[in-house]
């Protein structure tokens, strides 16, 4: 279906960022590349921007923001830049200043308005910026490969002029997680060039890695259509981990291999337009140079018997329902990356309390989740009355949120001023808090019953609430309204007695990762997530498919990572091949 990607046929630019959601296997796609192109001759540098990055696991050495070589690899030098401390230098520069002049409470608003992602992003962005400036180092190598590019959001937010005036230390909406601009202000100039460069086709090339499913094929298509608007055309696609041969006898690999190609035929048109590549689903992990070099080759390693214990004991998600019935809980929050299945775990989670004789609400945000669909009748059954469903529209909150912000703001700011504001207002903690007081409004009309809400506002979310209401009281401005229904779920939010937090994951190592990263931000704002659960785990599928159970094998650690290092209580979903419609077929969850 696709072409085979081989690097030193398809990378002709001196500049490859390589982009994708969390988990689509962006870090083992450069690495791999980098090597590749190394082994032909070239001069290689491969940076690190993603702040799960492991390319210290994946060549096994040690790596920081200085050039390194790769012992192994003639041509081959690596970096990993870590954005989160360059975004902590960045808070320390804006906020410095003020320390000692401002109340405390005010100061702390500002370090909680700079600790959002897109001031990570934008600590990233001032990272490779200089690396692409410095001619230097551009003119020693033949190729310089980015593992993570920005998002079309921050680019236009950095072409915008009033970006540049510190129009933000006047901003008064208190949803900004970018903060001051004003702190990168000399390198207007810098940025600009850099952006230049992005552009142009002939030294930048984009590739957009994903999955064949339907979340990352969304993603992909969405990533790829914001660069576009911005100029970033010259797009390639790189289908990773697609099943190329599946085992006749085993039912769990022709169902993998079927769900892989419905998938990719009805992929997005957009991404249809594409040249496209893909990258075989492999058995083995994608660490150290010589299964790197594996990846291109006809013949790949697959799983061996020396490890036959597979199983590892967990709970299920019938025990987690058994804890939350138990324990009264009644606000349950699933909270995860995108394409982990938050949604039919929530749901799930809601039919299993509807089975113990609760009363529930449950509740959504994903636009791609169809949450109604996912309740329509099956043969006939129809769902229990004691369940109810509602969807939040995210696009729909996030306008009327914007639109008060807007007309808040018309009366004191000009247009360059209200066109920075507005682009400052598609960042994700707007929809964050746009989305979470339309949640807030849920609960507090759900009293009297469980409510489940599928896809929890981050801890730094929760932080700029209270942050905002704290600042407007300070210095008597407007910060956004903070209405009374979300003042009230805060503390709610914060008594482990009446809410729960589950955080979904996949037994992967980005998924793991970002998730143990999410849940130290909801720990500083005092909530902490007592059930980790891992989904659509091939290890217990006891499949036979030798490339499969080679997965499965390496599932292993990050389940134990989990069960040891991040979650109190672990429970574990099997890979699936049927889609779960209908109140009946989500009780097959149920069953251990």
């Amino acid at each position: 279906m696709f072409q085979s990607y081989v690097p030193q046929q398809v990378v002709k630019t001196p500049f490859l960022f390589i982009t994708g959601k969390g988990g689509v296997g962006k870090t083992s796609t450069a690495s791999a590349t980098g090597v590749a192109l190394a082994d032909q001759g070239k001069k290689v540098l491969l940076i690190s921007t993603d702040p799960a990055s492991n390319l210290q696991d994946v060549f096994q050495m040690d790596c920081s923001n200085t050039p390194t070589q790769v012992p192994v690899v003639d041509n081959l030098w690596i970096s990993n830049i870590d954005p989160e401390e360059s975004a902590r230098a960045y808070r320390d520069k804006v906020v410095g200043p003020y320390r000692g002049v401002l109340p405390d409470s005010v100061v702390a608003t500002m370090e909680e308005q700079l600790s959002g992602a897109c001031t990570v992003e934008i600590a990233a962005f001032d990272e490779f910026s200089g690396l692409l400036s410095n001619q230097e180092i551009t003119e020693e190598y033949d190729h310089i490969l980015f593992d993570t590019a920005p998002t079309g959001h921050t680019l236009r937010l950095l072409q915008l002029p009033t970006a540049w005036n510190g129009f933000l230390e006047e901003s008064t909406h208190g949803a900004s997680c970018l903060g001051p601009l004003a702190g990168l202000a000399e390198k207007k100039e810098l940025y600009s060039k850099t952006v230049s460069a992005l552009s142009d086709r002939d030294r930048t090339t984009l590739l957009l890695v994903t999955r064949a499913d339907g979340s990352s094929l969304m993603e992909a298509n969405r990533a790829a259509l914001e660069l576009r608007e911005i100029g970033l055309n010259h797009q390639l696609l790189l289908v990773n981990g697609l099943l190329k041969e599946r085992v006749a006898r085993d039912s769990v690999s022709l169902a993998f291999y079927n769900k892989q190609q419905q998938a990719l035929r009805t992929m997005p048109e957009g991404l249809k337009q594409l040249v496209a590549y893909s990258l075989p689903f492999v058995s083995y992990s994608l660490t150290g140079v010589e299964n790197l070099r594996h990846l291109f080759k006809s013949t790949m390693p697959a799983y061996s018997d020396q490890d036959q214990d597979l199983f590892i004991e967990t709970e299920k998600l019938n025990d987690l329902i058994e804890d939350f019935s138990t324990n009264e809980t009644s606000l349950i929050f699933t909270m995860g990356k995108g394409g982990v299945g938050k949604t039919t775990v929530a749901s799930a989670i809601a039919v299993g309390l509807v089975e113990k004789g609760h009363k529930v609400h449950l509740t959504t945000t994903d636009p791609a989740a169809h949450i109604h669909y996912q309740f329509e009748q099956d043969a006939g059954d129809a769902v229990n009355e004691r369940l109810t469903i509602s969807r939040i529209d995210p696009k729909t909150e996030v306008e009327k949120y914007k639109q008060e912000v807007l007309d808040q703001a018309k009366e004191n700011v000009d247009e360059d001023g209200l066109a920075y504001l507005e682009e400052d207002l598609n960042s994700p903690c707007t929809e964050e808090i746009a989305v979470f007081r339309a949640f807030s409004e849920v609960v507090a009309r759900s009293e009297d019953e469980i409510v489940v809400i599928d896809t929890a506002p981050t801890g730094h979310t929760l932080l700029l609430l209270d942050a905002a209401e704290s600042y407007s009281k300070e210095i008597q401005k407007s910060t956004g309204d903070v209405p009374a229904s979300v003042k009230e779920l805060l503390p709610k939010l914060r008594n482990a007695e009446e809410t729960a937090v589950v955080i979904v994951t996949l037994a992967e190592a980005t998924p793991v990762l970002e998730s143990s990263r999410l849940q130290e931000d909801l720990k500083r704002a005092s909530i902490t997530p007592k059930w980790w659960v891992i989904n659509q785990s091939l290890l217990e599928t006891k499949t036979n498919d030798p490339v499969l159970k080679g997965k499965a094998q390496s599932e292993k650690d990050w389940i134990l990572k989990v069960q040891n290092q991040f979650a109190e209580k672990t429970a574990t979903i099997p890979w699936m091949a049927e889609e779960k419609i209908g109140y009946k077929k989500l009780k097959d969850y149920l069953i251990n």
